[in-house]
């Protein structure tokens, strides 16, 4: 891969990155009422800030392994390895580095 795609890579990937770590920080930051609040017999108040918490937490480790990826595919632009399917050593085409920058195998390893 030429280094202008490899410099463009880097940048989509730094503001994918960026992006979602704005994203993780709003969501920890949150709303603080809820806390406190436990599980209730009834559908009320405190199930429902539950309920919240719990999608929070989903919403949350996807975030994370979202940045896990972003971060790992950033390495792999500085090492040289970018868009080398990890699995068979051929060449990821363009045009799924494109659609998905941060993704690590070709389309039959996926």
């Amino acid at each position: 891969m030429d280094t202008t795609r490899l410099a463009d890579a880097d940048r989509t990937l730094a503001e994918h990155e960026a992006h979602l770590e704005a994203e993780l920080a709003a969501l920890v930051g949150g709303p603080a009422e809820a806390e406190g609040i436990p599980f209730g017999k009834r559908v009320g108040e405190g199930t429902a800030a539950a309920a919240h918490r719990m999608s929070a937490v989903s919403t949350q480790e996807q975030l994370l392994r979202s940045l896990t990826a972003v971060r790992d595919a950033r390495a792999r632009v500085a090492d040289g390895t970018y868009g080398t399917c990890e699995v068979c050593g051929e060449e990821i085409p363009a045009e799924r580095l494109e659609a998905r920058p941060h993704v690590s195998r070709c389309v039959a390893h996926a």
